[in-house]
């Protein structure tokens, strides 16, 4: 991968790992925050903290990815495929830059965690 289109990807996963860790923040905050007396609204509330919730463990889990993929830059793995060792596509990393897998190796993937489900 090209020097500059390499630091770009590097710089485009450290904005969005800051702006999911304001977004976690936030959610955080919102979930500490304490519940209406009314117990009809206290279950809106609690309703809506279920959602925030989900939110939050998608933003951690994209943290998770971005910083696993930084992490590989700095070890000069990054854009290599974790289980089969190839070059993963420009264009998928260019769409899914915390891509760890090549799309051959990602399809198989999804059809073992579908089996599993």
């Amino acid at each position: 991968m090209q020097a500059e289109s390499y630091d770009a990807l590097r710089e485009r996963l450290e904005r969005k790992k800051e702006e999911l860790t304001v977004r976690l923040e936030r959610i955080t905050n919102n979930l500490r925050r304490g519940y209406h007396p009314d117990s009809k609204e206290r279950a809106k509330e609690l309703e809506d903290s279920e959602v925030v919730d989900a939110l939050g463990n998608e933003a951690r889990a994209e943290l998770r990815n971005i910083s696993a993929a930084l992490q590989r830059m700095e070890a000069g793995e990054f854009g290599i495929c974790v289980d089969c060792g190839t070059e993963i596509e420009r264009g998928r990393i260019q769409a899914h830059p915390y891509a760890h897998h090549c799309i051959d190796c990602a399809r198989l993937e999804e059809e073992r965690r579908a089996r599993h489900s």
